[in-house]
């Protein structure tokens, strides 16, 4: 993959300048950038950074094809948030509008985690690491859990 350094998160959204909102009260995000489109007032292109990552966001444009997980029924995208506390990161975004799809848990490949689902239909893991757990050792819990 010659020339490939790297990807980055591009996500569209109903409603740009609620979401930065919500990005920043839910998940710490910072606004890098944005732009305005003149002629509506939609946001045509912000980059937010969450950590060491950036996350690029605009508004719907479906002339373009840029639609949200609202417009098509949902998403297959999980984006995963390595976070220093999950219980509270995920209280945060539920404070802030998230819904909670699924209650922190344990999981036995040494992590920590929940399920979110952003108001503009985006899902978050929010993840923290509990133990180091080798790829042998995660597929053998694994098997062990499913009673294969």
């Amino acid at each position: 993959m010659s020339g490939i350094t790297s990807a980055t998160p591009y996500i569209i959204v109903k409603g740009a300048e609620a979401a930065i909102k919500f990005y920043r009260e839910a998940f710490g995000a910072s606004e890098v950038f944005r732009m305005t489109d003149p002629a509506d007032g939609r946001i045509g292109h912000a980059e937010l950074r969450f950590g060491s990552t950036i996350v690029m966001l605009a508004d719907e444009y479906p002339d373009f094809g840029a639609v949200s997980p609202d417009t098509i029924g949902g998403t297959p995208v999980t984006f995963h948030l390595a976070t220093g506390s999950v219980d509270a990161d995920l209280e945060r975004a539920r404070l802030a509008g998230a819904t909670v799809l699924r209650h922190p848990a344990n999981q036995s490949f040494g992590e920590r985690n929940a399920l979110v689902i952003d108001p503009f239909g985006h899902r978050w893991m929010l993840s923290q690491p509990i133990e180091q757990v080798t790829p042998d050792e995660m597929q053998r819990r694994w098997n062990e859990e499913t009673g294969a």
